[in-house]
């Protein structure tokens, strides 16, 4: 386990060896037909056993930076090649030195590792995640209220079994879009014979990190016509509904997007009726 706040020009916490505490229990070497579980999958699974860890104990889930899951994925690789087992690689680096040196801007971040020869995946999830329960220094950074993303990274050695799992956290700018919900359109009398108002409506919220939640911003709509190119109709609005006198007889989608303070985009939600 190692924590550390940027910016850099603060000194290294020292690296504490006995808060390693890897799960050094052996078993049988795996075998193919052991296990069924693909590396990412266990990846995925130790992120929401992470995630779980936090929830029962009241706290936000931090979020998947795909940043953070390369460096975490390279970390325990490098410890598989290298046939080591420590925060410092041979080169002399550390997970703070390659997080600035790949431009990430940070606040704060932490590493905990593991290894054991569990013969499955996710059984060697299971002790890991135990094993990081378990000890205090690992146990404050799975349960920070300082961080807001992870990545979590498994290597597995070809020759021996053993399963190297890194996790890294960080404190870092909100990179999460915000959320927009859209309701079913309603359709009322309109101005004339031929046409009818169509009234949109939705509703909108910046997804919670722990810290450095951004806070919602603005939505962008868009529509289309029997299911021809999307035309934005607002490119920027706090508003939550519209209404629009639509000719009759065609089929109308709207989608709405919401984005955060930060400027992050998070995904479309779309909604459709048709103008009889």
């Amino acid at each position: 386990m190692v924590s550390h706040s940027a910016p850099r020009r603060s000194r290294l916490a020292p690296l504490i060896t006995l808060a390693l505490l890897a799960a050094v229990l052996v078993a049988p070497a795996p075998t193919a037909a052991d296990d069924t579980t693909t590396v990412s999958a266990a990846e995925a699974g130790m992120v929401a056993a992470l995630n779980a860890d936090r929830t029962s104990r009241g706290l936000v889930p931090v979020r998947v930076d795909a940043r953070l899951m390369a460096i975490a994925r390279a970390r325990s690789a490098d410890m598989v090649a290298n046939s080591y087992f420590s925060h410092t690689q041979p080169d002399g680096r550390n997970v703070f030195d390659i997080i600035s040196a790949s431009g990430i801007t940070w606040f704060g971040a932490g590493e905990i590792i593991a290894w054991n020869n569990y013969p499955t995946l996710d059984t060697s999830l299971q002790r890991a995640n135990l094993d990081w329960l378990g000890s205090p220094g690992h146990y404050a950074i799975v349960v920070s209220t300082s961080y807001n993303y992870v990545g979590v990274g498994l290597a597995v050695d070809p020759a021996t079994g053993k399963k190297f799992w890194t996790a890294v956290y960080l404190k870092g700018p909100d990179r999460t879009g915000a959320r927009a919900s859209a309701k079913a359109p309603s359709v009322h009398a309109g101005s004339t014979s031929s046409r009818r108002r169509v009234s949109v409506t939705w509703s909108g919220a910046d997804v919670r990190l722990q810290v450095l939640t951004s806070g919602l911003y603005t939505f962008r709509v868009q529509r289309r016509t029997d299911g021809g190119p999307w035309v934005t109709v607002k490119s920027s609005t706090t508003r939550t509904s519209f209404s629009f006198d639509l000719p009759r007889h065609h089929t109308y989608h709207f989608r709405i997007q919401a984005r955060d303070r930060a400027g992050n985009w998070g995904f479309w939600s779309a909604s459709g009726v048709t103008v009889r």
